[in-house]
């Protein structure tokens, strides 16, 4: 199948002066404080946050501040786009899972309630469920303090590769 289509995970790193994107970033240590998928169409942009909108949803974006946002990029097949396009239909509407991020910085191990994500999370799975990163490749189980900078480095380490080379990711 070929890859056709792109897709774009977009990783924050602007707005320095609101208090809750500083803490995120000092905290993980990470100069990106919040992530989104940015669709084929290059503008709906889909995600979950606490401070913005408390619920999966994609909006439409027509201008961005380019300077505030890094990108890594996906070549995909339509099949995969479609798979992707069905998770963010079933998760539409889902809460944020203050209680799976919070507790997922103190502990060793992941809490995740059912129906509630926070932004890295829910990309991470959205990826695995449409079959773009293998799950195994994600390592998701391994990681349960999944912020958007360890998102950014495990996923930059695979994006834009070779056809060849994704196949096997």
């Amino acid at each position: 199948m070929r890859r056709t289509e792109r897709i774009r995970i977009a990783f924050f790193k602007g707005d320095k002066s609101e208090w809750h994107h500083r803490f995120v970033r000092w905290w993980s240590k990470s100069p990106y404080s919040h992530a989104e998928i940015v669709l084929n169409d290059g503008q709906t942009w889909v995600s979950i946050s606490p401070f913005l909108y408390t619920r999966v949803a994609a909006r439409v974006r027509t201008h961005v501040s380019e300077s505030d946002w890094d990108y890594l990029d996906f070549m995909i097949t339509e099949s995969e786009l479609n798979a992707l396009r069905d998770f963010i239909s079933e998760t539409t509407g889902d809460g944020y899972d203050w209680p799976g991020m919070l507790l997922s910085q103190v502990l060793p191990f992941i809490i995740k309630g059912k129906g509630r994500w926070y932004c890295s999370s829910w990309i991470a799975h959205a990826l695995s469920h449409a079959g773009i990163v293998k799950w195994k490749r994600l390592g998701i189980y391994e990681l349960p303090d999944l912020h958007p900078g360890r998102l950014y480095d495990i996923l930059s380490q695979i994006a834009c590769l070779p056809i060849e080379d994704t196949e096997s990711a």
